[in-house]
């Protein structure tokens, strides 16, 4: 039997402005180019399930129309992708079908999306792929194919992670490769749309587990630059402490997302710097505390937060570990002056990198629910919108054209030469200073 993972993550902003002004998602690669430089994770992992004696073959196809033949002699493909390209892979996924090549669709978008996702495929996986995956090989191999294959309620065990399948990638396509420490996040935000949506279990892998699929990467890249794929790397601090203290003798940097708490634990920040981590993502969303009511949907932890930021920042980066502070642009709780709120916060703070995004209604999130019924929806079920950069809905206290334009204005201002020069300069300025200081 042959599989093909065909991952389609190719996004591209719909506005041809600030496509062409370079805006990207959050990583280490320089703006305007293509943000997918990362694996699937998920197919990798797939496929790392598979039984050996199958033929299998990962592949990546960033844009279906520069495709002019199918790629590959498959008897199944699994195609993943984000919303914002959802309809491309279906596209894909009705191409392959046409030649009688049977297809299998899951994911996030596809887990939210039941229904429209069948459309397009000869089996749908909804929820965590791990737990099924065996069983519809097994009944593929014996051509009894089910339409579903339904995994919520069978929450996987990350301790019985398989090791992905980092040897099929080409290797220099890449500038970073993703490892997985932990699904789900303790917190529940009302715009996210990350792994929490597949399973509402926080857990956490172990970390031999870890250190195993990082020792493998460093059979195939010596010195790579690794992303923990994560929704929430530190927020089970005693699982993080040993997970950075494992990494620090694999000479590895490395880049992950989690949230502002990290900068009340000094032991676990120097943890953290000594095993190299680079730079840390953290969802501040806006400066302003009443911007912040009910964005997190459990405790308010996120309003909570925001008389913080500002000593939070410095404490990480005096740690040496540089902070990427993503805002949300359009919350319902703010105007057109929360445009100059961020860019003064960016200038006081001394964030060495910034990103920010728009307040995007992902498929069946909270958010999407609640924008649905109040009618606030630009057009329902337009996925090619989900960027982050492009507008789906009606923002409560500004128009479309308004937040568009403060979006623009700010990444102007924000991305300049200088501006990016002056907060580099100012984080090696600092850092040169306790330097010296812990000298004396």
């Amino acid at each position: 039997m042959k599989i093909g993972f065909i991952a389609m993550s190719g996004v591209r902003c719909h506005n041809k402005e600030l496509m062409e002004f370079g805006l990207t998602l959050p990583g280490f690669v320089e703006r305007s180019k293509v943000i997918a430089s990362l694996p699937s994770l998920g197919l990798l992992t797939l496929a790392g399930l598979t039984p050996e004696e199958w033929e299998v073959s990962y592949l990546e196809v960033s844009d279906i129309r520069t495709l002019e033949s199918l790629p590959g002699d498959f008897d199944l493909v699994a195609i993943s992708s984000f919303s914002a390209q959802i309809k491309e892979a279906y596209e894909l996924a009705d191409r392959y079908r046409a030649t009688g090549v049977k297809v299998a669709l899951g994911g996030l978008h596809v887990t939210v999306c039941p229904e429209e996702a069948a459309q397009h495929a000869d089996v749908i996986v909804i929820g965590e792929g791990e737990p099924v995956w065996p069983e519809l090989l097994s009944d593929l191999e014996r051509n009894r194919l089910r339409p579903v294959y339904d995994a919520r309620g069978r929450s996987f065990n990350l301790a019985e992670a398989p090791m992905p399948r980092f040897d099929l990638l080409d290797i220099e396509r890449y500038n970073r490769l993703t490892v997985q420490t932990q699904r789900g996040c303790p917190y529940n935000c009302e715009f996210c749309a990350a792994s929490i949506r597949l399973d509402p279990r926080y857990k956490t892998k172990p970390v031999p587990k870890i250190v195993a699929e990082l020792n493998r990467i460093k059979e195939i890249w010596p010195k790579p630059f690794i992303e923990f794929a994560d929704d929430n790397t530190f927020a089970d601090k005693r699982h993080g402490r040993e997970l950075v203290r494992a990494l620090i003798p694999l000479g590895l940097r490395w880049f992950t997302e989690t949230d502002i708490s990290v900068a009340r634990d000094p032991e676990l920040l120097e943890l953290m710097r000594e095993s190299g981590c680079a730079q840390i993502l953290i969802g501040l969303e806006s400066p302003r505390r009443s911007a912040l009511e009910g964005v997190e949907q459990k405790a308010n932890w996120k309003r909570n937060q925001a008389d913080n930021y500002l000593e939070a920042i410095r404490r990480i980066q005096d740690a040496g570990i540089t902070v990427n502070g993503c805002f949300v642009l359009g919350l319902d709780h703010t105007d057109t002056t929360s445009f100059e709120d961020i860019w003064e916060f960016v200038r006081k703070s001394g964030l060495y990198e910034v990103q920010i995004t728009v307040m995007t209604a992902f498929p069946h999130t909270p958010l999407y629910e609640r924008l649905r019924r109040e009618g606030r929806l630009l057009q329902e079920n337009a996925w090619e919108l989900c960027t982050l950069f492009d507008i789906n809905y009606q923002p409560s206290q500004m128009s479309v054209d308004e937040l568009e334009s403060g979006l623009r204005s700010l990444a102007k201002k924000i991305y300049s030469d200088e501006a990016i020069h002056k907060r580099r300069r100012s984080f090696f300025e600092r850092k040169r200073e306790l330097a010296v200081a812990l000298k004396h």
